[in-house]
């Protein structure tokens, strides 16, 4: 085994051994490529900052069978070493004026804020002030207030529920005088793609395009609340931070940290590489910030443009528009076609996007792990095959994009989900979309859909294979406190075929199921699940759908009794966690 030390407190020209480490993970990446055999590379107690993402490609993989790992020094020991790869810049130079700090930061970009290690908010406010109305351009409202907004092209609106599922961000270009009233002109492509994308129709409401924003964010004029901040972009080049400080905080003994990078790792096939147990934390995200907006559809997809289909829900009474192709938010910790990756033991946290994302490869595994204070999912997998995600625990995740899910799977095949906790999302738990052989076993989620509605604790849509032997199963998971009204707990959606749903309990939701949805369920079963509620269409079950053996218990000590053995199994085996 070849064995390299990295330090912050190393220096690159030493030949990264334990009394003389390496100073940088590129150049203990460089020293890894170079050895033979098995290789591990340390990572010491501190804060590795990133100067640009750490770029693995093939030639960074395991040869001959053998592994190379980055690793906390120590790791599995009691004296594992707390090693943190961080994409942050430590904010200088702070000002105090009138109670806030300020700080010129450059050119920094960043839609996030981190103050000794807890999340700062964006300052914002809730709608638009006056009695306003949309225009072809924007928006008019009676309110000056507008007109007090020190960098009107920095704001930014959020659309909380456009569609129940959906949360839209567009950018504001810039605001004027008209009369007695405020011309607010929204920035484009992203207003008028708005207006093209979210349109429906449904028990007589007909939308035509966003209506008025739920909040507006971003400038100094809403800097009212403590632990809220706000970037003030208004002269290129010369951006300054602004923050409102919480009691207690004080500029000389109070760290802030805002994220700079992106990405913190990409491996683009890569073979046989293991990560285990550190943090990966402040990066941000900042496609929302241009002109293209985000304009959310579902889970972690949004639209960058192209066609549009209307999808009928109820023929003449109920439709909505979605988008024929999508992107999706892209992760602070990148794989693209790698074999054999494995993530131990690692924490994902203060991320301005998804944590952990796989697109194609196969063998990956990610087990152990936290996840937390992340801005959209914390893991995500996209055309994978044999993907394991398995005991980490999940929660606060979504604090920006609030339509997404804690675990995403996307066209997959022989993808695992076992024995996750995942908990305070704002929408689903757990998503697989089209598949074959999707196995989701013995999960915990409480706490789901705390924001936006119409999903569950554990959601499945589409197409999971082409018989029951490939098809998808859903097994042994416990989905507790489903929070928002019009919910699903355990909702199989959207076509979906071939699954088999059985062995669950369902406790504490809006609905426990539905069997009757729009394109209909073909070749699913539920079975031997137990509710505190009847499934939606139980008394009535579409010919698509086998529902037998499945007990329904109202009294929350009947149920837990019953359940006890099928709780017990469910959630983390690492540590349980109520």
């Amino acid at each position: 085994m070849t064995e390299f030390h990295v330090s912050p407190a190393g220096d690159d020209s030493a030949p990264g051994t334990p009394e003389r480490p390496f100073g940088t993970l590129h150049r203990a990446q460089r020293a890894a490529r170079e050895a033979s055999g098995e290789v591990v590379v340390h990572l010491r107690t501190g804060t590795h900052v990133l100067a640009g993402p750490l770029e693995l490609t093939e030639d960074d993989s395991g040869r001959d069978g053998h592994r190379i790992t980055y690793q906390a020094y120590g790791y599995g020991t009691g004296d594992q070493e707390q090693a943190v790869v961080s994409g942050g810049r430590v904010i200088t130079g702070w000002q105090e004026r009138d109670g806030r700090w300020l700080a010129e930061v450059g050119d920094l970009e960043t839609r996030q804020l981190y103050v000794d290690g807890r999340r700062a908010e964006r300052a914002g406010i809730d709608g638009l002030p006056g009695t306003a109305s949309r225009t072809g351009t924007g928006y008019v409202t009676d309110s000056s207030a507008p007109l007090d907004w020190q960098d009107p092209a920095g704001v930014e609106f959020v659309y909380r529920g456009i569609y129940p599922w959906t949360e839209a961000r567009c950018g504001v270009a810039a605001v004027a005088r008209d009369g007695d009233s405020a011309t607010v002109t929204m920035s484009q492509p992203a207003f008028s793609r708005a207006v093209d994308l979210y349109n429906s129709a449904w028990e007589g409401h007909v939308l035509v395009g966003p209506d008025l924003p739920t909040r507006v964010e971003n400038d100094l004029a809403f800097l009212t609340e403590p632990g809220t901040f706000a970037l003030d972009r208004s002269r290129p080049g010369r951006h300054v931070l602004h923050y409102l400080p919480r009691p207690g905080e004080h500029l000389a003994r109070t760290q802030v940290v805002a994220p700079a990078l992106e990405t913190l790792l990409r491996a683009t096939g890569t073979r046989d590489v293991s990560f285990r147990g550190l943090t990966f934390a402040d990066a941000t995200w900042l496609r929302p910030s241009s002109d293209r907006g985000f304009l959310h559809y579902h889970g972690n997809a949004y639209y960058d443009g192209g066609g549009i289909d209307r999808v009928v829900v109820v023929e003449g009474e109920a439709w909505v528009t979605v988008p024929t192709e999508s992107e999706t938010i892209p992760a602070c910790v990148s794989l693209d076609g790698t074999t054999a990756t494995r993530f131990e033991g690692c924490r994902f946290t203060r991320l301005g996007a998804t944590g952990l994302g796989a697109t194609g490869g196969a063998d990956l595994t990610v087990r152990g792990c936290d996840f937390d204070t992340l801005a959209a999912s914390a893991a995500s997998v996209t055309g994978s095959g044999n993907a394991l995600i398995e005991d980490n625990l999940i929660r606060r995740i979504g604090l920006d994009y609030s339509g997404s899910p804690g675990i995403a799977l996307m066209n997959t095949v022989d993808c695992a989900v076992v024995g996750n906790h995942v908990s305070d999302v704002p929408h689903c738990g757990i998503i697989a979309g089209p598949g074959k052989g999707t196995r989701i076993l013995r999960n915990l989620t409480t706490a789901t859909m705390g924001v936006l509605a119409d999903g569950g604790g554990i959601y499945v849509g589409g197409p999971q294979g082409d018989s029951q032997e490939n098809g998808a199963v859903v097994s042994g998971n416990v989905i507790r406190d489903t929070r928002t009204p019009y919910n699903f707990a355990l909702y199989t959606d959207y076509g979906a075929s071939w699954v088999t749903v059985e062995g669950n309990v369902v406790a504490r939701a809006d609905n426990t199921a539905v069997l009757q949805v729009s394109p209909p369920l073909e070749h699913v079963v539920y079975r031997g699940n137990f509710w505190d509620a009847d499934p939606l269409g139980s008394d009535a079950v579409p010919a698509g759908v086998t529902y037998e053996d499945n007990v329904t218990l109202a009294d929350e000590g009947e149920l837990d009794a019953a359940t006890a053995a099928i709780q017990a199994r469910a959630g983390l085996r690492r540590v349980r966690v109520r």
